[in-house]
């Protein structure tokens, strides 16, 4: 071998090192992080996807916890990682692979979010990462709504309200408008952002628990929903999970003066006080069906968990949560590591039951009813769970710095 083909060598061992190498000194995040590399080589392998070239917001989402963490520890190697990623998914006109705005499916709102702190970083190099977004951003313009004026979670959901729509298209339409949109329009937009969440919460609640049901259905034409209501049959985790990690990602864009932010504030204090209630009395967590703890076969759940436990940390820095709660916040992070991260012998960490995915009619013709839910596969490591751990491991570790 020559001097140069073994310089090459070492440099490609050395890079390698640098991802797999999980140090269980470093913090939570971090290791997370170096976990989920070490397992995934390549970002087009997260969620299962065995290299599959697919725009999905669960990667998306994933991907941003990362440049997250990167950007706070200077993690050069994982923003090239992520970088690699949205290049691969993207070309410099600003076209998406896969993506097909005639679908307008909210999930795809989700995943450009990234490309934002993409642009920050990178944009003078290339006009790549803001054509993806303002690509994007189109999309919301011409969304299909109900006639009060929610997003339908998916063309080929008409008329549908899902919460973990909320999530998939406010945090990208808050932080588009604070940064591009022009100035004599904002207000108007920052009022149709504030006012998905109240309606989607009026709309779905559940006066019976004071939990929110998964979803609505305005015309109550689906087989899933009360004819008389539009709900569906239960308070899903991690819809209601979406909901409070989204008004923590939305007030970080919605200006201090805006009247909307009490709104918001209010609805992320009312998860505090209704959760608690409907958690696990052993260890503090939540289940996957929220509003049956008790039935036989229902189990903890880490996504929403985790969700919860990020949104209630965030709030808790960031001052929307009072401090009185200070103890019982800061306690729940210990206790969802305690209940569902695990330690490999390779020095990765794991994170354990993660219900695979939720949703209601389609092809499967998901019922949305006990059953159903139960009957999701149970996995680890989802990339649902994994962003948010990242998240709620960043505020922890900001708000107990040395």
């Amino acid at each position: 071998m020559n001097m140069n083909k073994l310089t090459l060598f070492f440099a490609l061992v050395a890079s390698f090192l640098s991802f797999s190498c999980v140090k269980e000194s470093e913090p939570y995040s971090v290791r997370m992080v170096r976990s989920e590399i070490s397992r995934n080589p390549d970002a087009l392998h997260l969620d299962g996807r065995q290299g599959q070239r697919k725009w999905n917001y669960t990667t998306g989402l994933e991907l941003l916890s990362f440049w997250d963490a990167a950007q706070m520890y200077d993690l050069e190697d994982v923003r090239q990682y992520v970088r690699d990623w949205a290049d691969t998914m993207t070309t410099v006109g600003g076209d998406v692979h896969t993506y097909k705005r005639s679908n307008y499916n909210v999930d795809h709102i989700c995943p450009a979010r990234v490309f934002f702190d993409l642009d920050d970083a990178y944009g003078k190099e290339t006009p790549r990462y803001r054509n993806v977004v303002d690509m994007i951003r189109k999309q919301i313009d011409s969304q299909p709504r109900t006639e009060g004026g929610e997003f339908w979670h998916k063309q080929i959901y008409p008329h549908q309200v899902w919460l973990d729509g909320l999530y998939m298209a406010l945090p990208f339409y808050a932080e588009y408008t604070s940064r591009y949109s022009p100035q004599d329009q904002r207000d108007s937009l920052y009022a149709d952002i504030v006012d998905q969440f109240v309606k989607a919460a009026r709309n779905t609640y559940d006066p019976a628990t004071g939990l929110f049901r998964h979803a609505w259905d305005e015309s109550r034409s689906m087989f899933w929903c009360d004819p008389q209501t539009g709900l569906s049959e239960h308070a899903w985790g991690r819809a209601n999970g979406w909901v409070a990690a989204s008004l923590v990602d939305v007030l970080d864009y919605l200006p201090q003066d805006n009247p909307g932010r009490a709104q918001l504030i209010g609805l992320l204090n009312y998860f505090l006080e209704v959760l608690p209630k409907w958690a696990d009395p052993q260890t503090g967590m939540w289940y996957q069906v929220l509003d049956c703890p008790a039935r036989e076969g229902n189990y903890l759940e880490s996504t929403c968990s985790i969700m919860f436990t990020y949104a209630f940390l965030k709030g808790l820095r960031l001052g929307y949560i009072d401090q009185s709660h200070k103890d019982y916040v800061m306690g729940l992070y210990g206790k969802f590591i305690d209940t569902f991260i695990r330690e490999n012998e390779d020095g990765t960490i794991s994170m354990t039951n993660c219900c695979s995915v939720g949703g209601l009619g389609g092809k499967q013709m998901r019922k949305g009813d006990y059953e159903y839910y139960l009957s999701e596969p149970i996995i680890e490591n989802d990339c649902k769970g994994v962003g948010p751990f990242i998240w709620a491991s960043l505020e922890w570790e900001r708000m107990n710095r040395k």
